[in-house]
């Protein structure tokens, strides 16, 4: 299936799998909204918007969504249907534990050393002392890999999900080549899965 006029992608995948970053390519590469589910999510201080007011979390996806070409990453229950019942296409960062952990542990120690702040504006930065929380991306992507998997793969196989271009991304690699086909108004994104 090509990506036309009504498309909508959603980047889904563990902590660190690089959902952002390919969203942001893909957005730049298509001319699509980039929409960044932890950018409207974390607020100063480490305000998680889903747990402390979720209806508002809620209210501002649904408003970002209502665009008629996008692209969105993140993977926030409160959302996940009304996301994936939009999405004409799902692309599924699957990769295996050590390379999520390699990643979740490099970009943490980037940010930690750097000290910039994660998402403009909210004043909110990593620190080392935060490494050992349970909720810290490391431990979260640790703990809940397995988990996780499972419950996407139970999730693809509803019906009410059918309508979406699947595909599963083992590698950083293949991730690279479907940025590399996509061209404006152009390329097929066929469906792989499982």
């Amino acid at each position: 299936m090509a990506m036309g006029a009504g498309t909508r992608i959603i980047v889904i995948g563990t902590p660190s799998a690089g959902k952002t970053t390919l969203a942001r390519n893909i957005a730049g590469r298509l001319g699509l909204a980039h929409i960044e589910l932890d950018a409207i999510n974390w607020q100063p201080d480490w305000r998680d918007l889903d747990r402390h007011d979720q209806p508002e979390f809620v209210r501002r996806v649904t408003l970002a969504v209502q665009a008629k070409r996008w692209v969105a990453d993140g993977n926030y229950a409160s959302v996940r249907d009304m996301l994936w019942r939009h999405a004409t296409h799902l692309l599924w960062l699957d990769y295996e534990r050590p390379v999520i952990m390699a990643q979740v542990i490099a970009r943490s120690v980037y940010r930690a050393t750097l000290g910039g702040e994660v998402w403009a504006g909210t004043g909110n930065r990593e620190h080392w002392h935060d490494f050992m929380r349970p909720s810290h991306p490391i431990r979260w992507a640790w703990s809940t890999w397995r988990q996780r998997r499972r419950q996407t793969e139970e999730r693809l196989r509803q019906p009410e999900f059918a309508q979406l271009i699947v595909l599963r991304l083992r590698r950083p690699a293949e991730a690279k080549r479907v940025l590399i086909r996509l061209q404006p108004g152009g390329a097929a994104i066929a469906r792989r899965y499982p």
